[in-house]
């Protein structure tokens, strides 16, 4: 949203991390931008590899992460007033979470199949 300040110059609502790394001062923002570009980068790549990664030949992932990097300069400038950065960081807590207890599971069903196995072959 863009309000009108008392000088009828408009002004965005920054999102709380845009805020706080000082995008409301324009001289910051370059600094604010190449700093939610690398949350933004970690984020996206650390929700993938989480998610969504297939095991894939050098030369794909290098193409995969291309476009990622490429589409997240874009994003970038979304996530000065969109909730792009909190968005990714509650997706990669959930995917985190998830991709443990799938690892726990499998790894107590794993325990359960051997000492069936043990127990058949008595």
């Amino acid at each position: 949203m863009i309000h009108l300040s008392s000088g009828a110059e408009p002004s965005p609502d920054f999102t709380p991390i845009a805020h706080w790394l000082g995008a409301s001062d324009p001289a910051n923002f370059e600094f604010v931008f190449w700093s939610m570009f690398i949350m933004i980068t970690v984020l996206s790549i650390l929700v993938f590899n989480l998610g969504f990664a297939r095991k894939l030949p050098l030369f794909k992932n290098i193409v995969v992460y291309a476009v990622m990097l490429f589409g997240n300069m874009f994003i970038t400038f979304f996530a000065l007033t969109l909730p792009i950065i909190e968005s990714l960081g509650i997706a990669a807590v959930i995917l985190g979470v998830y991709k443990l207890q799938l690892n726990r599971h499998k790894r107590e069903r794993g325990e359960g199949d051997q000492s069936e196995k043990e127990n058949t072959q008595s």
